[in-house]
């Protein structure tokens, strides 16, 4: 489903160029979860803003579902991030001045796949039903975390890219965070690529890989 070749990206700084990704492969199957883990500046993040096309590689490619990653513009590179991917951050990223509801459904209105039957199963997973009304400036860590995943995951996208989703979280939300976004993925028959730090949390993943000067072991 998620098939990577060869990819490479350098960043230029004062002491000359640092490669971050080099020459990397990775294949992801459908409806399955890879946990990726390394130690800080490995990469792990820029993995996944290459994938989601929030930066571009110096070489390779990347594929979704038969579709091959867009070099450019950035427009087309926005709608391959709309259309294919849910995003999931440590900070959250919700709009502020949109209510949870908004919030929730906002990725799935821009992509015409809302779905109601699917977004109130959201919802009541989520525990989210007596907060609809309120703003995110109103939210616990915990619950905008639960809004986040449901807005990444309300247009079922075949690949969902969370970027340590639990480690904002004391470890009891952490895990009920964790449980729920594994459930749900399963539900909507996504994919799910990873980045933590946490042993824990990693276990709970199909497979877990560790990149190291930008390669996977």
């Amino acid at each position: 489903m998620l098939h990577i070749r060869a990819l490479s990206k350098q960043y230029l700084t004062p002491e000359g160029p640092l490669t971050v990704i080099h020459d990397l492969d990775l294949d992801l199957t459908a409806g399955s979860s890879l946990a990726l883990m390394g130690e800080s500046g490995s990469g792990k993040s820029t993995l996944l803003h290459l994938i989601a096309g929030l930066d571009q590689a110096d070489g390779g490619s990347i594929q979704l579902a038969g579709d091959r990653l867009p070099a450019a513009p950035e427009a087309a590179r926005a709608v391959w991030r709309r259309e294919r991917l849910g995003l999931v951050f440590q900070q959250f990223n919700l709009i502020p001045a949109l209510d949870v509801a908004a919030n929730l459904d906002f990725q799935a209105r821009l992509n015409g796949r809302h779905d109601p039957q699917w977004s109130a199963r959201l919802v009541d997973r989520l525990g989210l039903g007596s907060l609809l009304q309120r703003y995110p400036e109103q939210l616990s860590g915990g619950q905008q975390q639960r809004v986040a995943i449901g807005r990444a995951l309300a247009s079922r996208p075949p690949l969902i890219l969370a970027d340590e989703p639990t480690g904002s979280l004391d470890q009891q939300n952490a895990d009920e965070v964790m449980a729920l976004l594994l459930e749900l993925v399963a539900d909507s028959g996504s994919s799910l690529l990873m980045v933590t730090h946490s042993q824990r949390q990693a276990a709970r993943l199909d497979a877990c890989r560790q990149l190291v000067r930008g390669q996977l072991l």
